[in-house]
């Protein structure tokens, strides 16, 4: 396979071209405008094939060098200028919504908003251990992109610097004592916005331990959570996301669906008569810890209700004059919800989704209801395909 012309990015982050045969070819590694000579293929299927750009005959003006050897495999996004970035994500938007069919010449889609930080902000990070022979060291790793191979890893620049010297630490206490890399599944570790980091290995065949929890200010406020439960990744970006949420916020009742710990709740309506549901029990064990938190520091009586359920399970809280929060997992929300939306009309659903793809499917349906108000993306995952995006719907 050679002179394969990149005609774009798709939804998902590889870039497309065309074989001589017609079969459309999806690679990791090249950039709109390039030429490439060189592909490893990883899948191939009756109409496509998927594969890694190996050498480029012809480079974009855009393209950059990486920082980190193993980009491919946690961030293949490192390849282009962070401005491109940010124009290909905004472009990528725009072609899920005309996708699912929603009319963009009466809909305005804002500007990706960034606070600038492109490495060193993950607050999280997971790593799997690689065994060397040559050298008879552990080293942390990432899965190869495309290969359930695992990559050793000296150098990386997404995380905190303080989750990547725990992780060396953790791992040079390993290899002091010859542990068998074998012995464990993997190393997760987190660190709050003041540098103390939480969280240790997960041994195979052996229940995942509960870590220290963490705290954090979100928004002037303290929420308490888990290293290895659900919380937002880049919490600088996210702060910028729930001032936006909180001015669309004006009814007295809020309902907050898939609410995790609670941060979007609290942060944004914690002056409301409001509902959060979670499904998860270590989640909703940091909700209740955080909503007493509330109420013992509100000098005003504060109605606030924790439901542990899941969301289609709990639609009896969806109400005609109310404004619903949802930030649903990147399935997007349950058919259930969807209809109950459809049947009780809340004034405005306030829609978070790390996956734009589901969130234009399910919006898709509510159109004939509801109006799009506002889209405004996020750039929550610098250097990596991932967008987070957020879609006021006021009812008709």
């Amino acid at each position: 396979m050679n002179n394969i012309e990149i005609e774009k990015l798709i939804p998902g982050g590889q870039a497309l071209g065309t074989l001589e045969n017609g079969k459309k070819i999806m690679l990791w590694g090249a950039l709109p405008g390039e030429i490439v000579n060189t592909v490893r293929i990883t899948k191939e299927k009756s109409s496509y094939v998927e594969g890694v750009a190996e050498e480029i005959a012809k480079k974009s003006q855009y393209r950059i060098k990486p920082k980190d050897e193993c980009y491919l495999a946690t961030s293949p996004w490192q390849i282009m200028t962070y401005e491109y970035e940010l124009e290909q994500k905004f472009a990528i938007l725009e072609e899920i919504y005309r996708q699912a069919k929603i009319n963009l010449n009466e809909v305005k889609i804002n500007p990706v908003q960034t606070d600038g930080q492109d490495f060193h902000y993950r607050n999280k990070m997971e790593y799997a251990l690689y065994y060397d022979h040559a050298d008879e060291k552990i080293y942390p790793a990432f899965h190869g992109r495309g290969s359930h191979r695992k990559a050793p890893v000296t150098q990386s620049s997404l995380e905190r610097p303080e989750i990547w010297q725990r992780a060396t630490e953790i791992i040079d206490e390993l290899n002091a004592r010859g542990e068998d890399a074998r012995k464990y599944q993997s190393l997760l570790l987190r660190c709050d916005q003041n540098g103390s980091v939480s969280g240790g290995l997960y041994e195979n065949h052996k229940p995942h331990q509960k870590f220290t929890s963490l705290s954090d200010k979100i928004t002037g406020e303290t929420y308490t959570y888990s290293p290895n439960g659900f919380f937002q990744i880049n919490l600088p970006v996210y702060e910028m996301a729930l001032r936006e949420i909180k001015g669309w916020v004006k009814t007295d009742d809020v309902l907050d669906l898939y609410s995790g710990v609670g941060t979007i709740g609290l942060s944004v309506s914690r002056d409301k008569n409001l509902v959060l549901v979670e499904c998860d029990k270590s989640a909703y064990r940091e909700l209740e810890a955080n909503v007493e938190k509330v109420k013992q520091s509100s000098n005003n009586p504060v109605h606030i209700t924790p439901v542990l359920a899941k969301s289609e399970d709990a639609l009896e809280y969806i109400a005609p004059n109310q404004t619903v929060i949802v930030d649903p997992p990147r399935a997007g929300c349950m058919p259930e919800v969807i209809a109950k939306f459809h049947t009780t009309e809340p004034k405005t659903i306030i829609y978070l989704s790390c996956n734009p793809v589901t969130q234009a499917r399910d919006i898709s349906k509510l159109l004939d209801i509801y109006n799009i108000a506002n889209i405004t993306p996020y750039n929550f995952f610098p250097r990596t395909p991932h967008l987070e995006n957020l879609v006021i719907l006021e009812h008709k």
